[in-house]
């Protein structure tokens, strides 16, 4: 890597790590880009070039912090029996970390209002084709019933996406997520092909 290429993406780091951090503690609307800026060693200049505006760096910050959640959802299916319970480990996981603060307010509050649908997110897409691809297995497996496997992807993605989502919006986030996992839980054991 050229010494220019490597000090591009030390600031583009910084950035993202100056971003996090100030979107975590003080939400999008309330972080200045000045702010930002000063907190990285960098001027407005740098952000512009490496994300064109804000809005721009909040789009790399939420697609590091959700690639993150995939990975922490993907060591949870890791260390279930099989692939079904891997399945529905990395979909509760997912859940869950809506009570993490900053997952909470970035990704889930922050990131739809300005980004808009987070199933239209290209870390959202990649966790649909992973999931896709898991519920073509446990098809051939004979695990989940015959049905499309992009419709039962979606769904399941959809719902553990919308369960976050509510989590995060409520006012009692630690007494919503029990009835959500639960709830993805029967949902998703719909698909079985013997539910018992």
């Amino acid at each position: 890597m050229s010494k220019r290429a490597q000090s591009m993406a030390e600031n583009r780091a910084k950035l993202i790590s100056a971003a996090r951090k100030a979107f975590a503690d003080k939400g999008y609307t309330a972080s200045s880009m000045d702010e930002l800026t000063a907190a990285a060693g960098l001027t407005r200049g740098a952000l512009y070039h490496n994300f064109g505006d804000k809005r721009g760096l909040l789009a790399a910050v939420v697609d590091q912090i959700d690639t993150e959640m995939a990975l922490r959802a993907k060591e949870a299916g890791a260390q279930t029996e099989d692939l079904w319970q891997g399945l529905l480990a990395e979909g509760i996981a997912y859940i869950r970390m809506a009570l993490d603060p900053e997952i909470q307010r970035i990704v889930l509050l922050d990131g739809p209002a300005v980004l808009g649908d987070p199933s239209q997110w290209p870390s959202q897409n990649s966790c649909l084709e992973v999931t896709r691809q898991t519920v073509e297995q446990l098809i051939s497996q004979g695990v989940l019933q015959q049905v499309d496997t992009e419709a039962a992807a979606r769904l399941l993605s959809g719902a553990a996406l919308n369960a976050a989502l509510w989590i995060a919006a409520s006012g009692t986030p630690e007494e919503v997520t029990p009835k959500a996992v639960e709830a993805f839980q029967l949902m998703a054991s719909g698909l079985l092909r013997d539910p018992t």
